[in-house]
């Protein structure tokens, strides 16, 4: 199956992303806006059994799926950042929760075989690939979801508490 693989390393570096979309519901949008968001979850996330974040969202717009792995439903977010404020690592960057509706449907079924999406030709860093890629930890490739993976040199280890709760517990 080919897959879009994102390197974040490369992408968290360009400023003002270029790339084109071909997404049809959204054809001016930049283009992975939804991926970087997807990315930066997946990666940064530290995964906190009692999620800070999630309990703070006054519109129940984030949810922990399986492996804690949060997921923002993008029409009931109203781009508050409250999630953000309540994060005790500070991972939810607000700017990587706008209002507005970039999704990427991965070209699902509208690319013929040998076309790849047009966010890889334009991207102007080679920060996007397609093709049939595997998640492979030792180079530090990891799945986020059927349809994208993620390289990143990013590196950390989950810990059992939050420090939310260990304050609590020192109290």
């Amino acid at each position: 199956m080919r897959r879009l693989l994102i390197d974040l390393d490369i992408c968290s570096q360009c400023q003002d992303c270029g790339m084109l979309c071909s997404y049809i519901q959204h054809p001016a949008n930049n283009g992975i806006t939804s991926l970087r968001e997807l990315a930066h979850f997946a990666i940064v996330c530290r995964r906190c059994d009692d999620a800070p974040c999630v309990a703070s969202c006054p519109w129940e717009a984030l949810e922990m799926q399986d492996h804690n792995m949060l997921k923002r439903y993008m029409m009931r977010c109203t781009s508050c950042k409250s999630c953000s404020r309540a994060c005790p690592f500070g991972v939810i960057y607000p700017e990587t929760m706008p209002f507005i509706m970039a999704h990427c449907d991965f070209c699902m079924g509208r690319l013929k075989s040998e076309e790849v999406p047009i966010c890889l030709e334009s991207c102007a860093h080679d920060g996007i690939k397609y093709g049939e890629f595997e998640e492979n930890m030792p180079e530090k490739i990891y799945k986020v979801s059927e349809h994208i993976l993620v390289k990143t040199n990013y590196k950390w280890e989950r810990t059992t508490e939050s420090p939310m709760k260990k304050k609590v517990l020192q109290k």
